[in-house]
C-alpha cells in the first residue's frame, strides 16, 4: 500500500483468517494510501504508508500502530498474528492455500546483527518454529516459520549485519 507499494483501486472483498481461524470478510475501497473498510458491518477510514520493506504506519480511528509483515505473519504492537488473506473470485477449483502457500521468503524486519542461525538448508520446519535470531536496538527477535514446511535457502552466515527487508532464509 503506500507510496512504494499499491494502493486499492477499486472496491475488494477478501476473506480473513487469523492464526488459523477466519474472521470473516472484509470489504475494502479506495486508493492511493487512504482506503475505506467494512467488517462485520462496521465501516471505518484508514491509511496505510510503507515507511520502509515491510514495515507499515497504519491509522485507523485516530489511533496509529506500526505493523512489520514477514510473510503471512504481521506484528502489531509486539502481538505476532499469523494472517491469511485470499481473494474469493480467485478461489476457483484450487483449494483456499491462503497468503502463506508456496516459497515464502523470511526477511528481517529493521536493521541488526544476525545472531544466531537456528536452521539449515534442507531441514524441515513446523509453523511457529524459529529459523534466526536478529538483534536490533539491544533486544533479540527471533524469525519463526510462518508454516510448516521445508528450508530451501539460507543467505546470511552468524555474525552478518542485515539489513531491513534483506531476506534471511527462504522455504517451501
Amino acid at each position: 500500500m503506500g507510496d512504494r507499494g499499491q494502493g486499492i483501486a477499486a472496491a475488494m472483498k477478501l476473506v480473513v483468517a487469523v492464526d488459523g481461524s477466519d474472521v470473516g470478510e472484509i470489504l475494502v475501497e479506495g486508493s492511493g494510501d487512504l482506503f475505506n473498510f467494512t467488517f462485520n458491518g462496521v465501516e471505518r477510514t484508514a491509511s496505510a504508508i510503507e515507511m520502509e520493506p515491510g514495515v507499515y504506519s497504519v491509522l485507523i480511528d485516530g489511533r496509529s500502530f506500526a505493523a512489520r509483515v514477514n510473510g503471512s505473519e504481521v506484528e502489531i504492537n509486539g502481538r505476532k498474528l499469523g494472517i491469511e488473506v485470499s481473494d474469493p473470485r480467485r478461489a476457483g477449483r484450487k483449494s483456499r492455500s491462503g497468503f502463506g502457500a508456496g516459497r515464502q521468503n523470511i526477511s528481517a524486519l529493521m536493521p541488526g546483527k544476525l545472531i544466531r542461525l537456528l536452521v539449515s538448508p534442507g531441514e524441515a520446519v513446523e509453523a511457529g518454529q524459529g529459523l534466526v535470531v536478529v538483534e536490533a536496538m539491544k533486544m533479540q527477535n527471533e524469525m519463526k516459520a510462518p508454516k510448516a514446511g521445508t528450508i530451501v535457502e539460507v543467505r546470511v552466515r552468524e555474525g552478518a549485519t542485515v539489513a531491513a527487508g534483506e531476506v534471511l532464509v527462504v522455504m517451501e
